[in-house]
């Protein structure tokens, strides 16, 4: 969108709404925010539903997810009182992916301005894109060199012949980012932005130290399982694992024989990642698949139950390590490994992750927002409340997050374009 089309376009006053859709494969979210003075946020509706059509972090069934979102959209619109035209959703699934761009342009020796910096990111998603590769959601700096040697860490108001640029460019499958606004737009809403999961979840729940000193967030949620590499401020790896915890309850519901609302209720309740001394003892209630009778329970030892949840998280774990060795950033992030996600509330994971990994895990929650129900603030909405704050926070700080060119489709082109027009 260029300046004339923005000049053209009616400006939104402030206090105008903003909406997260965090599209997941168990659950739908949605957090309708207030922009205030500031760029402070308030929490004015909530709406979340369970996920159907969704597997994998991928439509599967257009219909039955167009419902699911237009429920979740409404309820948050019910309690905000008001209703949204568009919405920024997150995207996840296996297709997502981290590239490397380098680009190098000639400046003549003149001071380095915003333009320049723009120009040269977005002459990188452009050749990308291209050459037929994915479609690039975020394209984000993380290094600049001058005239081939001096590396800076934000070149604007520097002179030199050249500047280079390597971009960490995170892509989505275009097909499955269209069958997401499609579905989307069933609903009667427009798609302001997309962001990646994993990206939306770091900046939710990592701190300020953690992000500039290297920082490793793994976001596991119902259907897959998020990577999200930072160092220096900013995003330099993500990855996405067709994995989560809805897969630890189907193993439950086979290996139980029992219906998988129940499984899920006997994960929460009695499950745990690490065996107890006390498991032997404990007995719990098992409804079996198929039986109208509610009283035809099995009862089983509680330690049957955590020996089919523990193999398939520490399978998830391992594969959480290995992705992290191939990605060739494992050590260069450090030790610090922070847990989100609906899966991560599982007792024992913490300690499982620590094993696994081998460094210093903690467990992560997204920050206080004003008007944020204690119901919805803990880690299974990291990302849908990351998605609001990344809007805030990427105003007005160009090098550390995703280049502001719409041509490339960036989140953040878009975000900066709006706030620039109402705030």
């Amino acid at each position: 969108m260029n300046a004339s089309t923005r000049q053209k376009q009616k400006r939104r006053p402030m206090g105008n709404l903003v909406a997260a859709l965090d599209i997941g494969s168990t659950k739908i979210a949605c957090l309708i925010a207030r922009v205030e003075a500031g760029g402070v946020l308030r929490i004015v509706g909530v709406g979340h539903q369970v996920s159907k059509g969704i597997r994998s972090g991928m439509i599967a069934d257009m219909d039955a997810a167009r419902g699911s979102i237009a429920h979740a959209v409404e309820t948050a619109e019910q309690m905000a009182g008001e209703s949204v035209p568009a919405v920024i959703a997150g995207i996840s699934g296996q297709h997502l992916q981290s590239h490397t761009i380098g680009v190098e342009m000639a400046i003549g020796g003149r001071e380095i301005t915003d333009a320049d910096v723009e120009r040269a990111l977005a002459q990188g998603g452009a050749s990308f894109e291209e050459a037929g590769q994915a479609k690039i959601l975020h394209s984000i700096p993380v290094s600049y060199k001058l005239d081939g040697s001096t590396s800076v860490r934000d070149p604007r108001g520097m002179f030199a012949k050249t500047l280079a640029v390597d971009i960490h460019a995170i892509t989505a499958a275009e097909l499955a980012l269209r069958n997401v606004t499609t579905c989307i737009g069933h609903c009667h809403l427009d798609t302001d932005a997309l962001c990646a999961t994993p990206l939306a979840a770091g900046i939710s729940c990592l701190t300020d130290d953690e992000k500039e000193l290297g920082c490793t967030v793994i976001d596991m949620g119902g259907g897959t399982t998020g990577i999200a590499m930072f160092l220096d401020g900013q995003a330099i790896h993500i990855e996405c694992l067709p994995i989560g915890g809805s897969h630890v309850t189907s193993d439950i519901a086979r290996g139980l024989a029992t219906p998988l609302a129940h499984a899920e209720r006997l994960k929460i309740l009695y499950g745990s990642a690490l065996p107890a001394a006390m498991d032997d003892h404990d007995l719990i209630d098992v409804p079996q698949v198929g039986e109208e009778n509610s009283e035809a329970v099995n009862r089983v030892q509680r330690s049957l139950l955590n020996k089919i949840i523990q193999p398939r998280l520490e399978e998830t774990l391992e594969m959480v390590r290995a992705r992290l060795d191939a990605s060739g950033f494992s050590r260069t992030v450090g030790r610090q490994v922070v847990l989100t996600g609906g899966a991560s509330q599982l007792p024992g994971v913490r300690e499982m992750a620590k094993n696994i990994l081998e460094k210093q895990v903690r467990l992560g929650r997204p920050p206080r927002i004003e008007g944020l129900p204690e119901a919805v603030s803990g880690p299974a909405f990291a990302a849908t409340t990351g998605l609001l704050i990344h809007i805030v926070n990427s105003i007005g700080d160009f090098p550390a997050g995703s280049a502001p060119s719409e041509n490339t489709g960036s989140f953040l082109g878009k975000a900066m374009g709006w706030l620039k027009e109402n705030i």
